[in-house]
């Protein structure tokens, strides 16, 4: 079966670079399934698990707390603001996390706009750790 290059980076460093029959990345527009062969594009990320596939099965998961993919027919190249596996991520740790953007969302300038924007992303993100870390 042909394979989709995946690499993924984070700030921080390359997390992941190997083949894969498939991909499920976390985009802004739902879950996005890359097989070789994909139609070029570039997405955007929000906090969610990425899922890569062997022979029809889950062989890892990795958590993402947003970023950019960009696909092509041969690669699937993850940017992620914070990436980590999945199995890294302690329950306790999540739900703290939910627990501080909640928290620092509460604070926020509700007529700022991008304050609040970013709060509700860290929401977001947090949201997704802890369904990562339940799983």
């Amino acid at each position: 079966m042909a394979q989709t290059s995946l690499e993924i980076v984070s700030p921080e460093k390359r997390l992941l670079s190997r083949s894969v029959d498939m991909v499920v990345i976390p985009a802004a527009e739902g879950e996005l399934g890359v097989l070789p062969g994909h139609a070029p594009m570039i997405v955007l990320l929000q906090g969610g698990t990425i899922r890569l596939y062997q022979n029809g099965q889950v062989t890892d998961r990795l958590y993402v707390a947003g970023g950019f993919a960009e696909i092509t027919p041969e690669r699937c190249t993850v940017l992620a603001d914070q990436a980590r596996p999945v199995a890294e991520i302690s329950a306790t740790e999540a739900e703290k996390r939910l627990a501080d953007a909640e928290a620092a969302y509460a604070t926020v300038d509700k007529l700022d706009i991008t304050a609040l924007d970013a709060a509700m992303e860290s929401i977001q993100a947090a949201r997704a750790m802890v369904e990562a870390a339940r799983h």
